[in-house]
């Protein structure tokens, strides 16, 4: 039996599964961007719709109105937190579970990264809500994100225990 190629070579489909949802993340809001004015908002259903706006916070708009700084900060959170996970994967002793998932975090960190970079905000086009109560207009990358980070808790609840690597003294006798 052959192996295929992705399990031959996981470093590889790491990069390619990252490049890729980096670039429809980029497509996506680059389509709402060009397609929608900043500020506009498209009825898709009474509970969904399609916006163009951009967060200059994080998550539910945090810090968005900080004053400048948090760009900065952000772009070194995102740097940081997008290596790590990044060396993390690459690193040879990566369980397969934890590589893909990781691929999300990193794909769509870098997603969110570019945006900052590039305009200072994360540009944001899914708009869900009831009536008149708005959740935080979000992207693809911090679906992403969320799943990933969502997968991550359930699996670390589904872990077998870890065998220690050596024996206790008294297990020695």
């Amino acid at each position: 039996m052959t192996v295929r190629w992705t399990q031959r070579h996981p470093r590889w489909t790491w990069l390619a599964a990252v490049a890729l949802l980096l670039i429809l993340d980029q497509a996506t809001k680059s389509f709402f961007s060009n397609t929608l004015a900043l500020g506009e908002s498209v009825t898709v259903t009474e509970w969904f719709n399609f916006v163009h706006v951009l967060n200059t916070g994080a998550a539910f708009s945090f810090l968005a109105d900080a004053g400048g700084w948090q760009r900065w900060f952000f772009i070194g959170v995102s740097v940081l937190v997008v290596g790590a996970v990044s060396a993390m994967c690459l690193s040879r002793q990566v369980e397969p579970l934890d590589r893909w998932v990781g691929a999300f975090v990193a794909g769509g960190g870098s997603g969110n990264l570019v945006d900052r970079i590039q305009i200072g905000a994360v540009m944001d086009f899914l708009d869900f809500h009831w009536r008149a109560v708005h959740w935080p207009a979000f992207n693809l990358a911090d679906i992403f994100i969320v799943c990933a980070a969502l997968v991550w808790c359930i699996a670390s609840l589904k872990a077998p225990p870890r065998q220690p690597k050596s024996k206790a003294p008294e297990e020695l006798h």
